[in-house]
């Protein structure tokens, strides 16, 4: 089993038994292989919802770069969505996995075809 391997099987297992939904496998390879090495990297590879520097890299380097979204407090409010609904206690929020179900929230799923 390749790295790429383990690491969508780390996050589909998340997906059901911590967020108890099911996930389009091939979005999530997309989102993944996207990421590039940092997610095999421990720190890089999660996404601290505590980190206000954290979660503005996300909005402006995946929200506003990568998915081409208009910079305003809807983007903040998404990725608060997010980490609740991944878990305000769950300590791994996987980059992949949050880059994931924002794509789908904003529905750009284009983005990757």
């Amino acid at each position: 089993m390749s790295k790429l391997e383990e690491a969508l099987n780390t996050y589909t297992e998340e997906f059901k038994s911590k967020i108890k939904i099911d996930v389009d496998q091939d979005l999530l390879k997309k989102v993944a292989k996207g990421l590039g090495p940092s997610i095999y990297n421990k720190d890089a590879s999660k996404v601290s919802g505590s980190d206000k520097i954290e979660l503005e890299t996300v909005k402006q380097n995946f929200l506003i770069k990568k998915l081409g979204l208009e910079d305003g407090p809807h983007l903040d409010y998404a990725i608060k969505e997010v980490m609740e609904q991944m878990g305000t206690s769950n300590r791994n929020k996987y980059r992949a996995m949050v880059y994931y179900l924002l794509t789908v929230k904003f529905n750009k799923k284009a983005i990757y075809n």
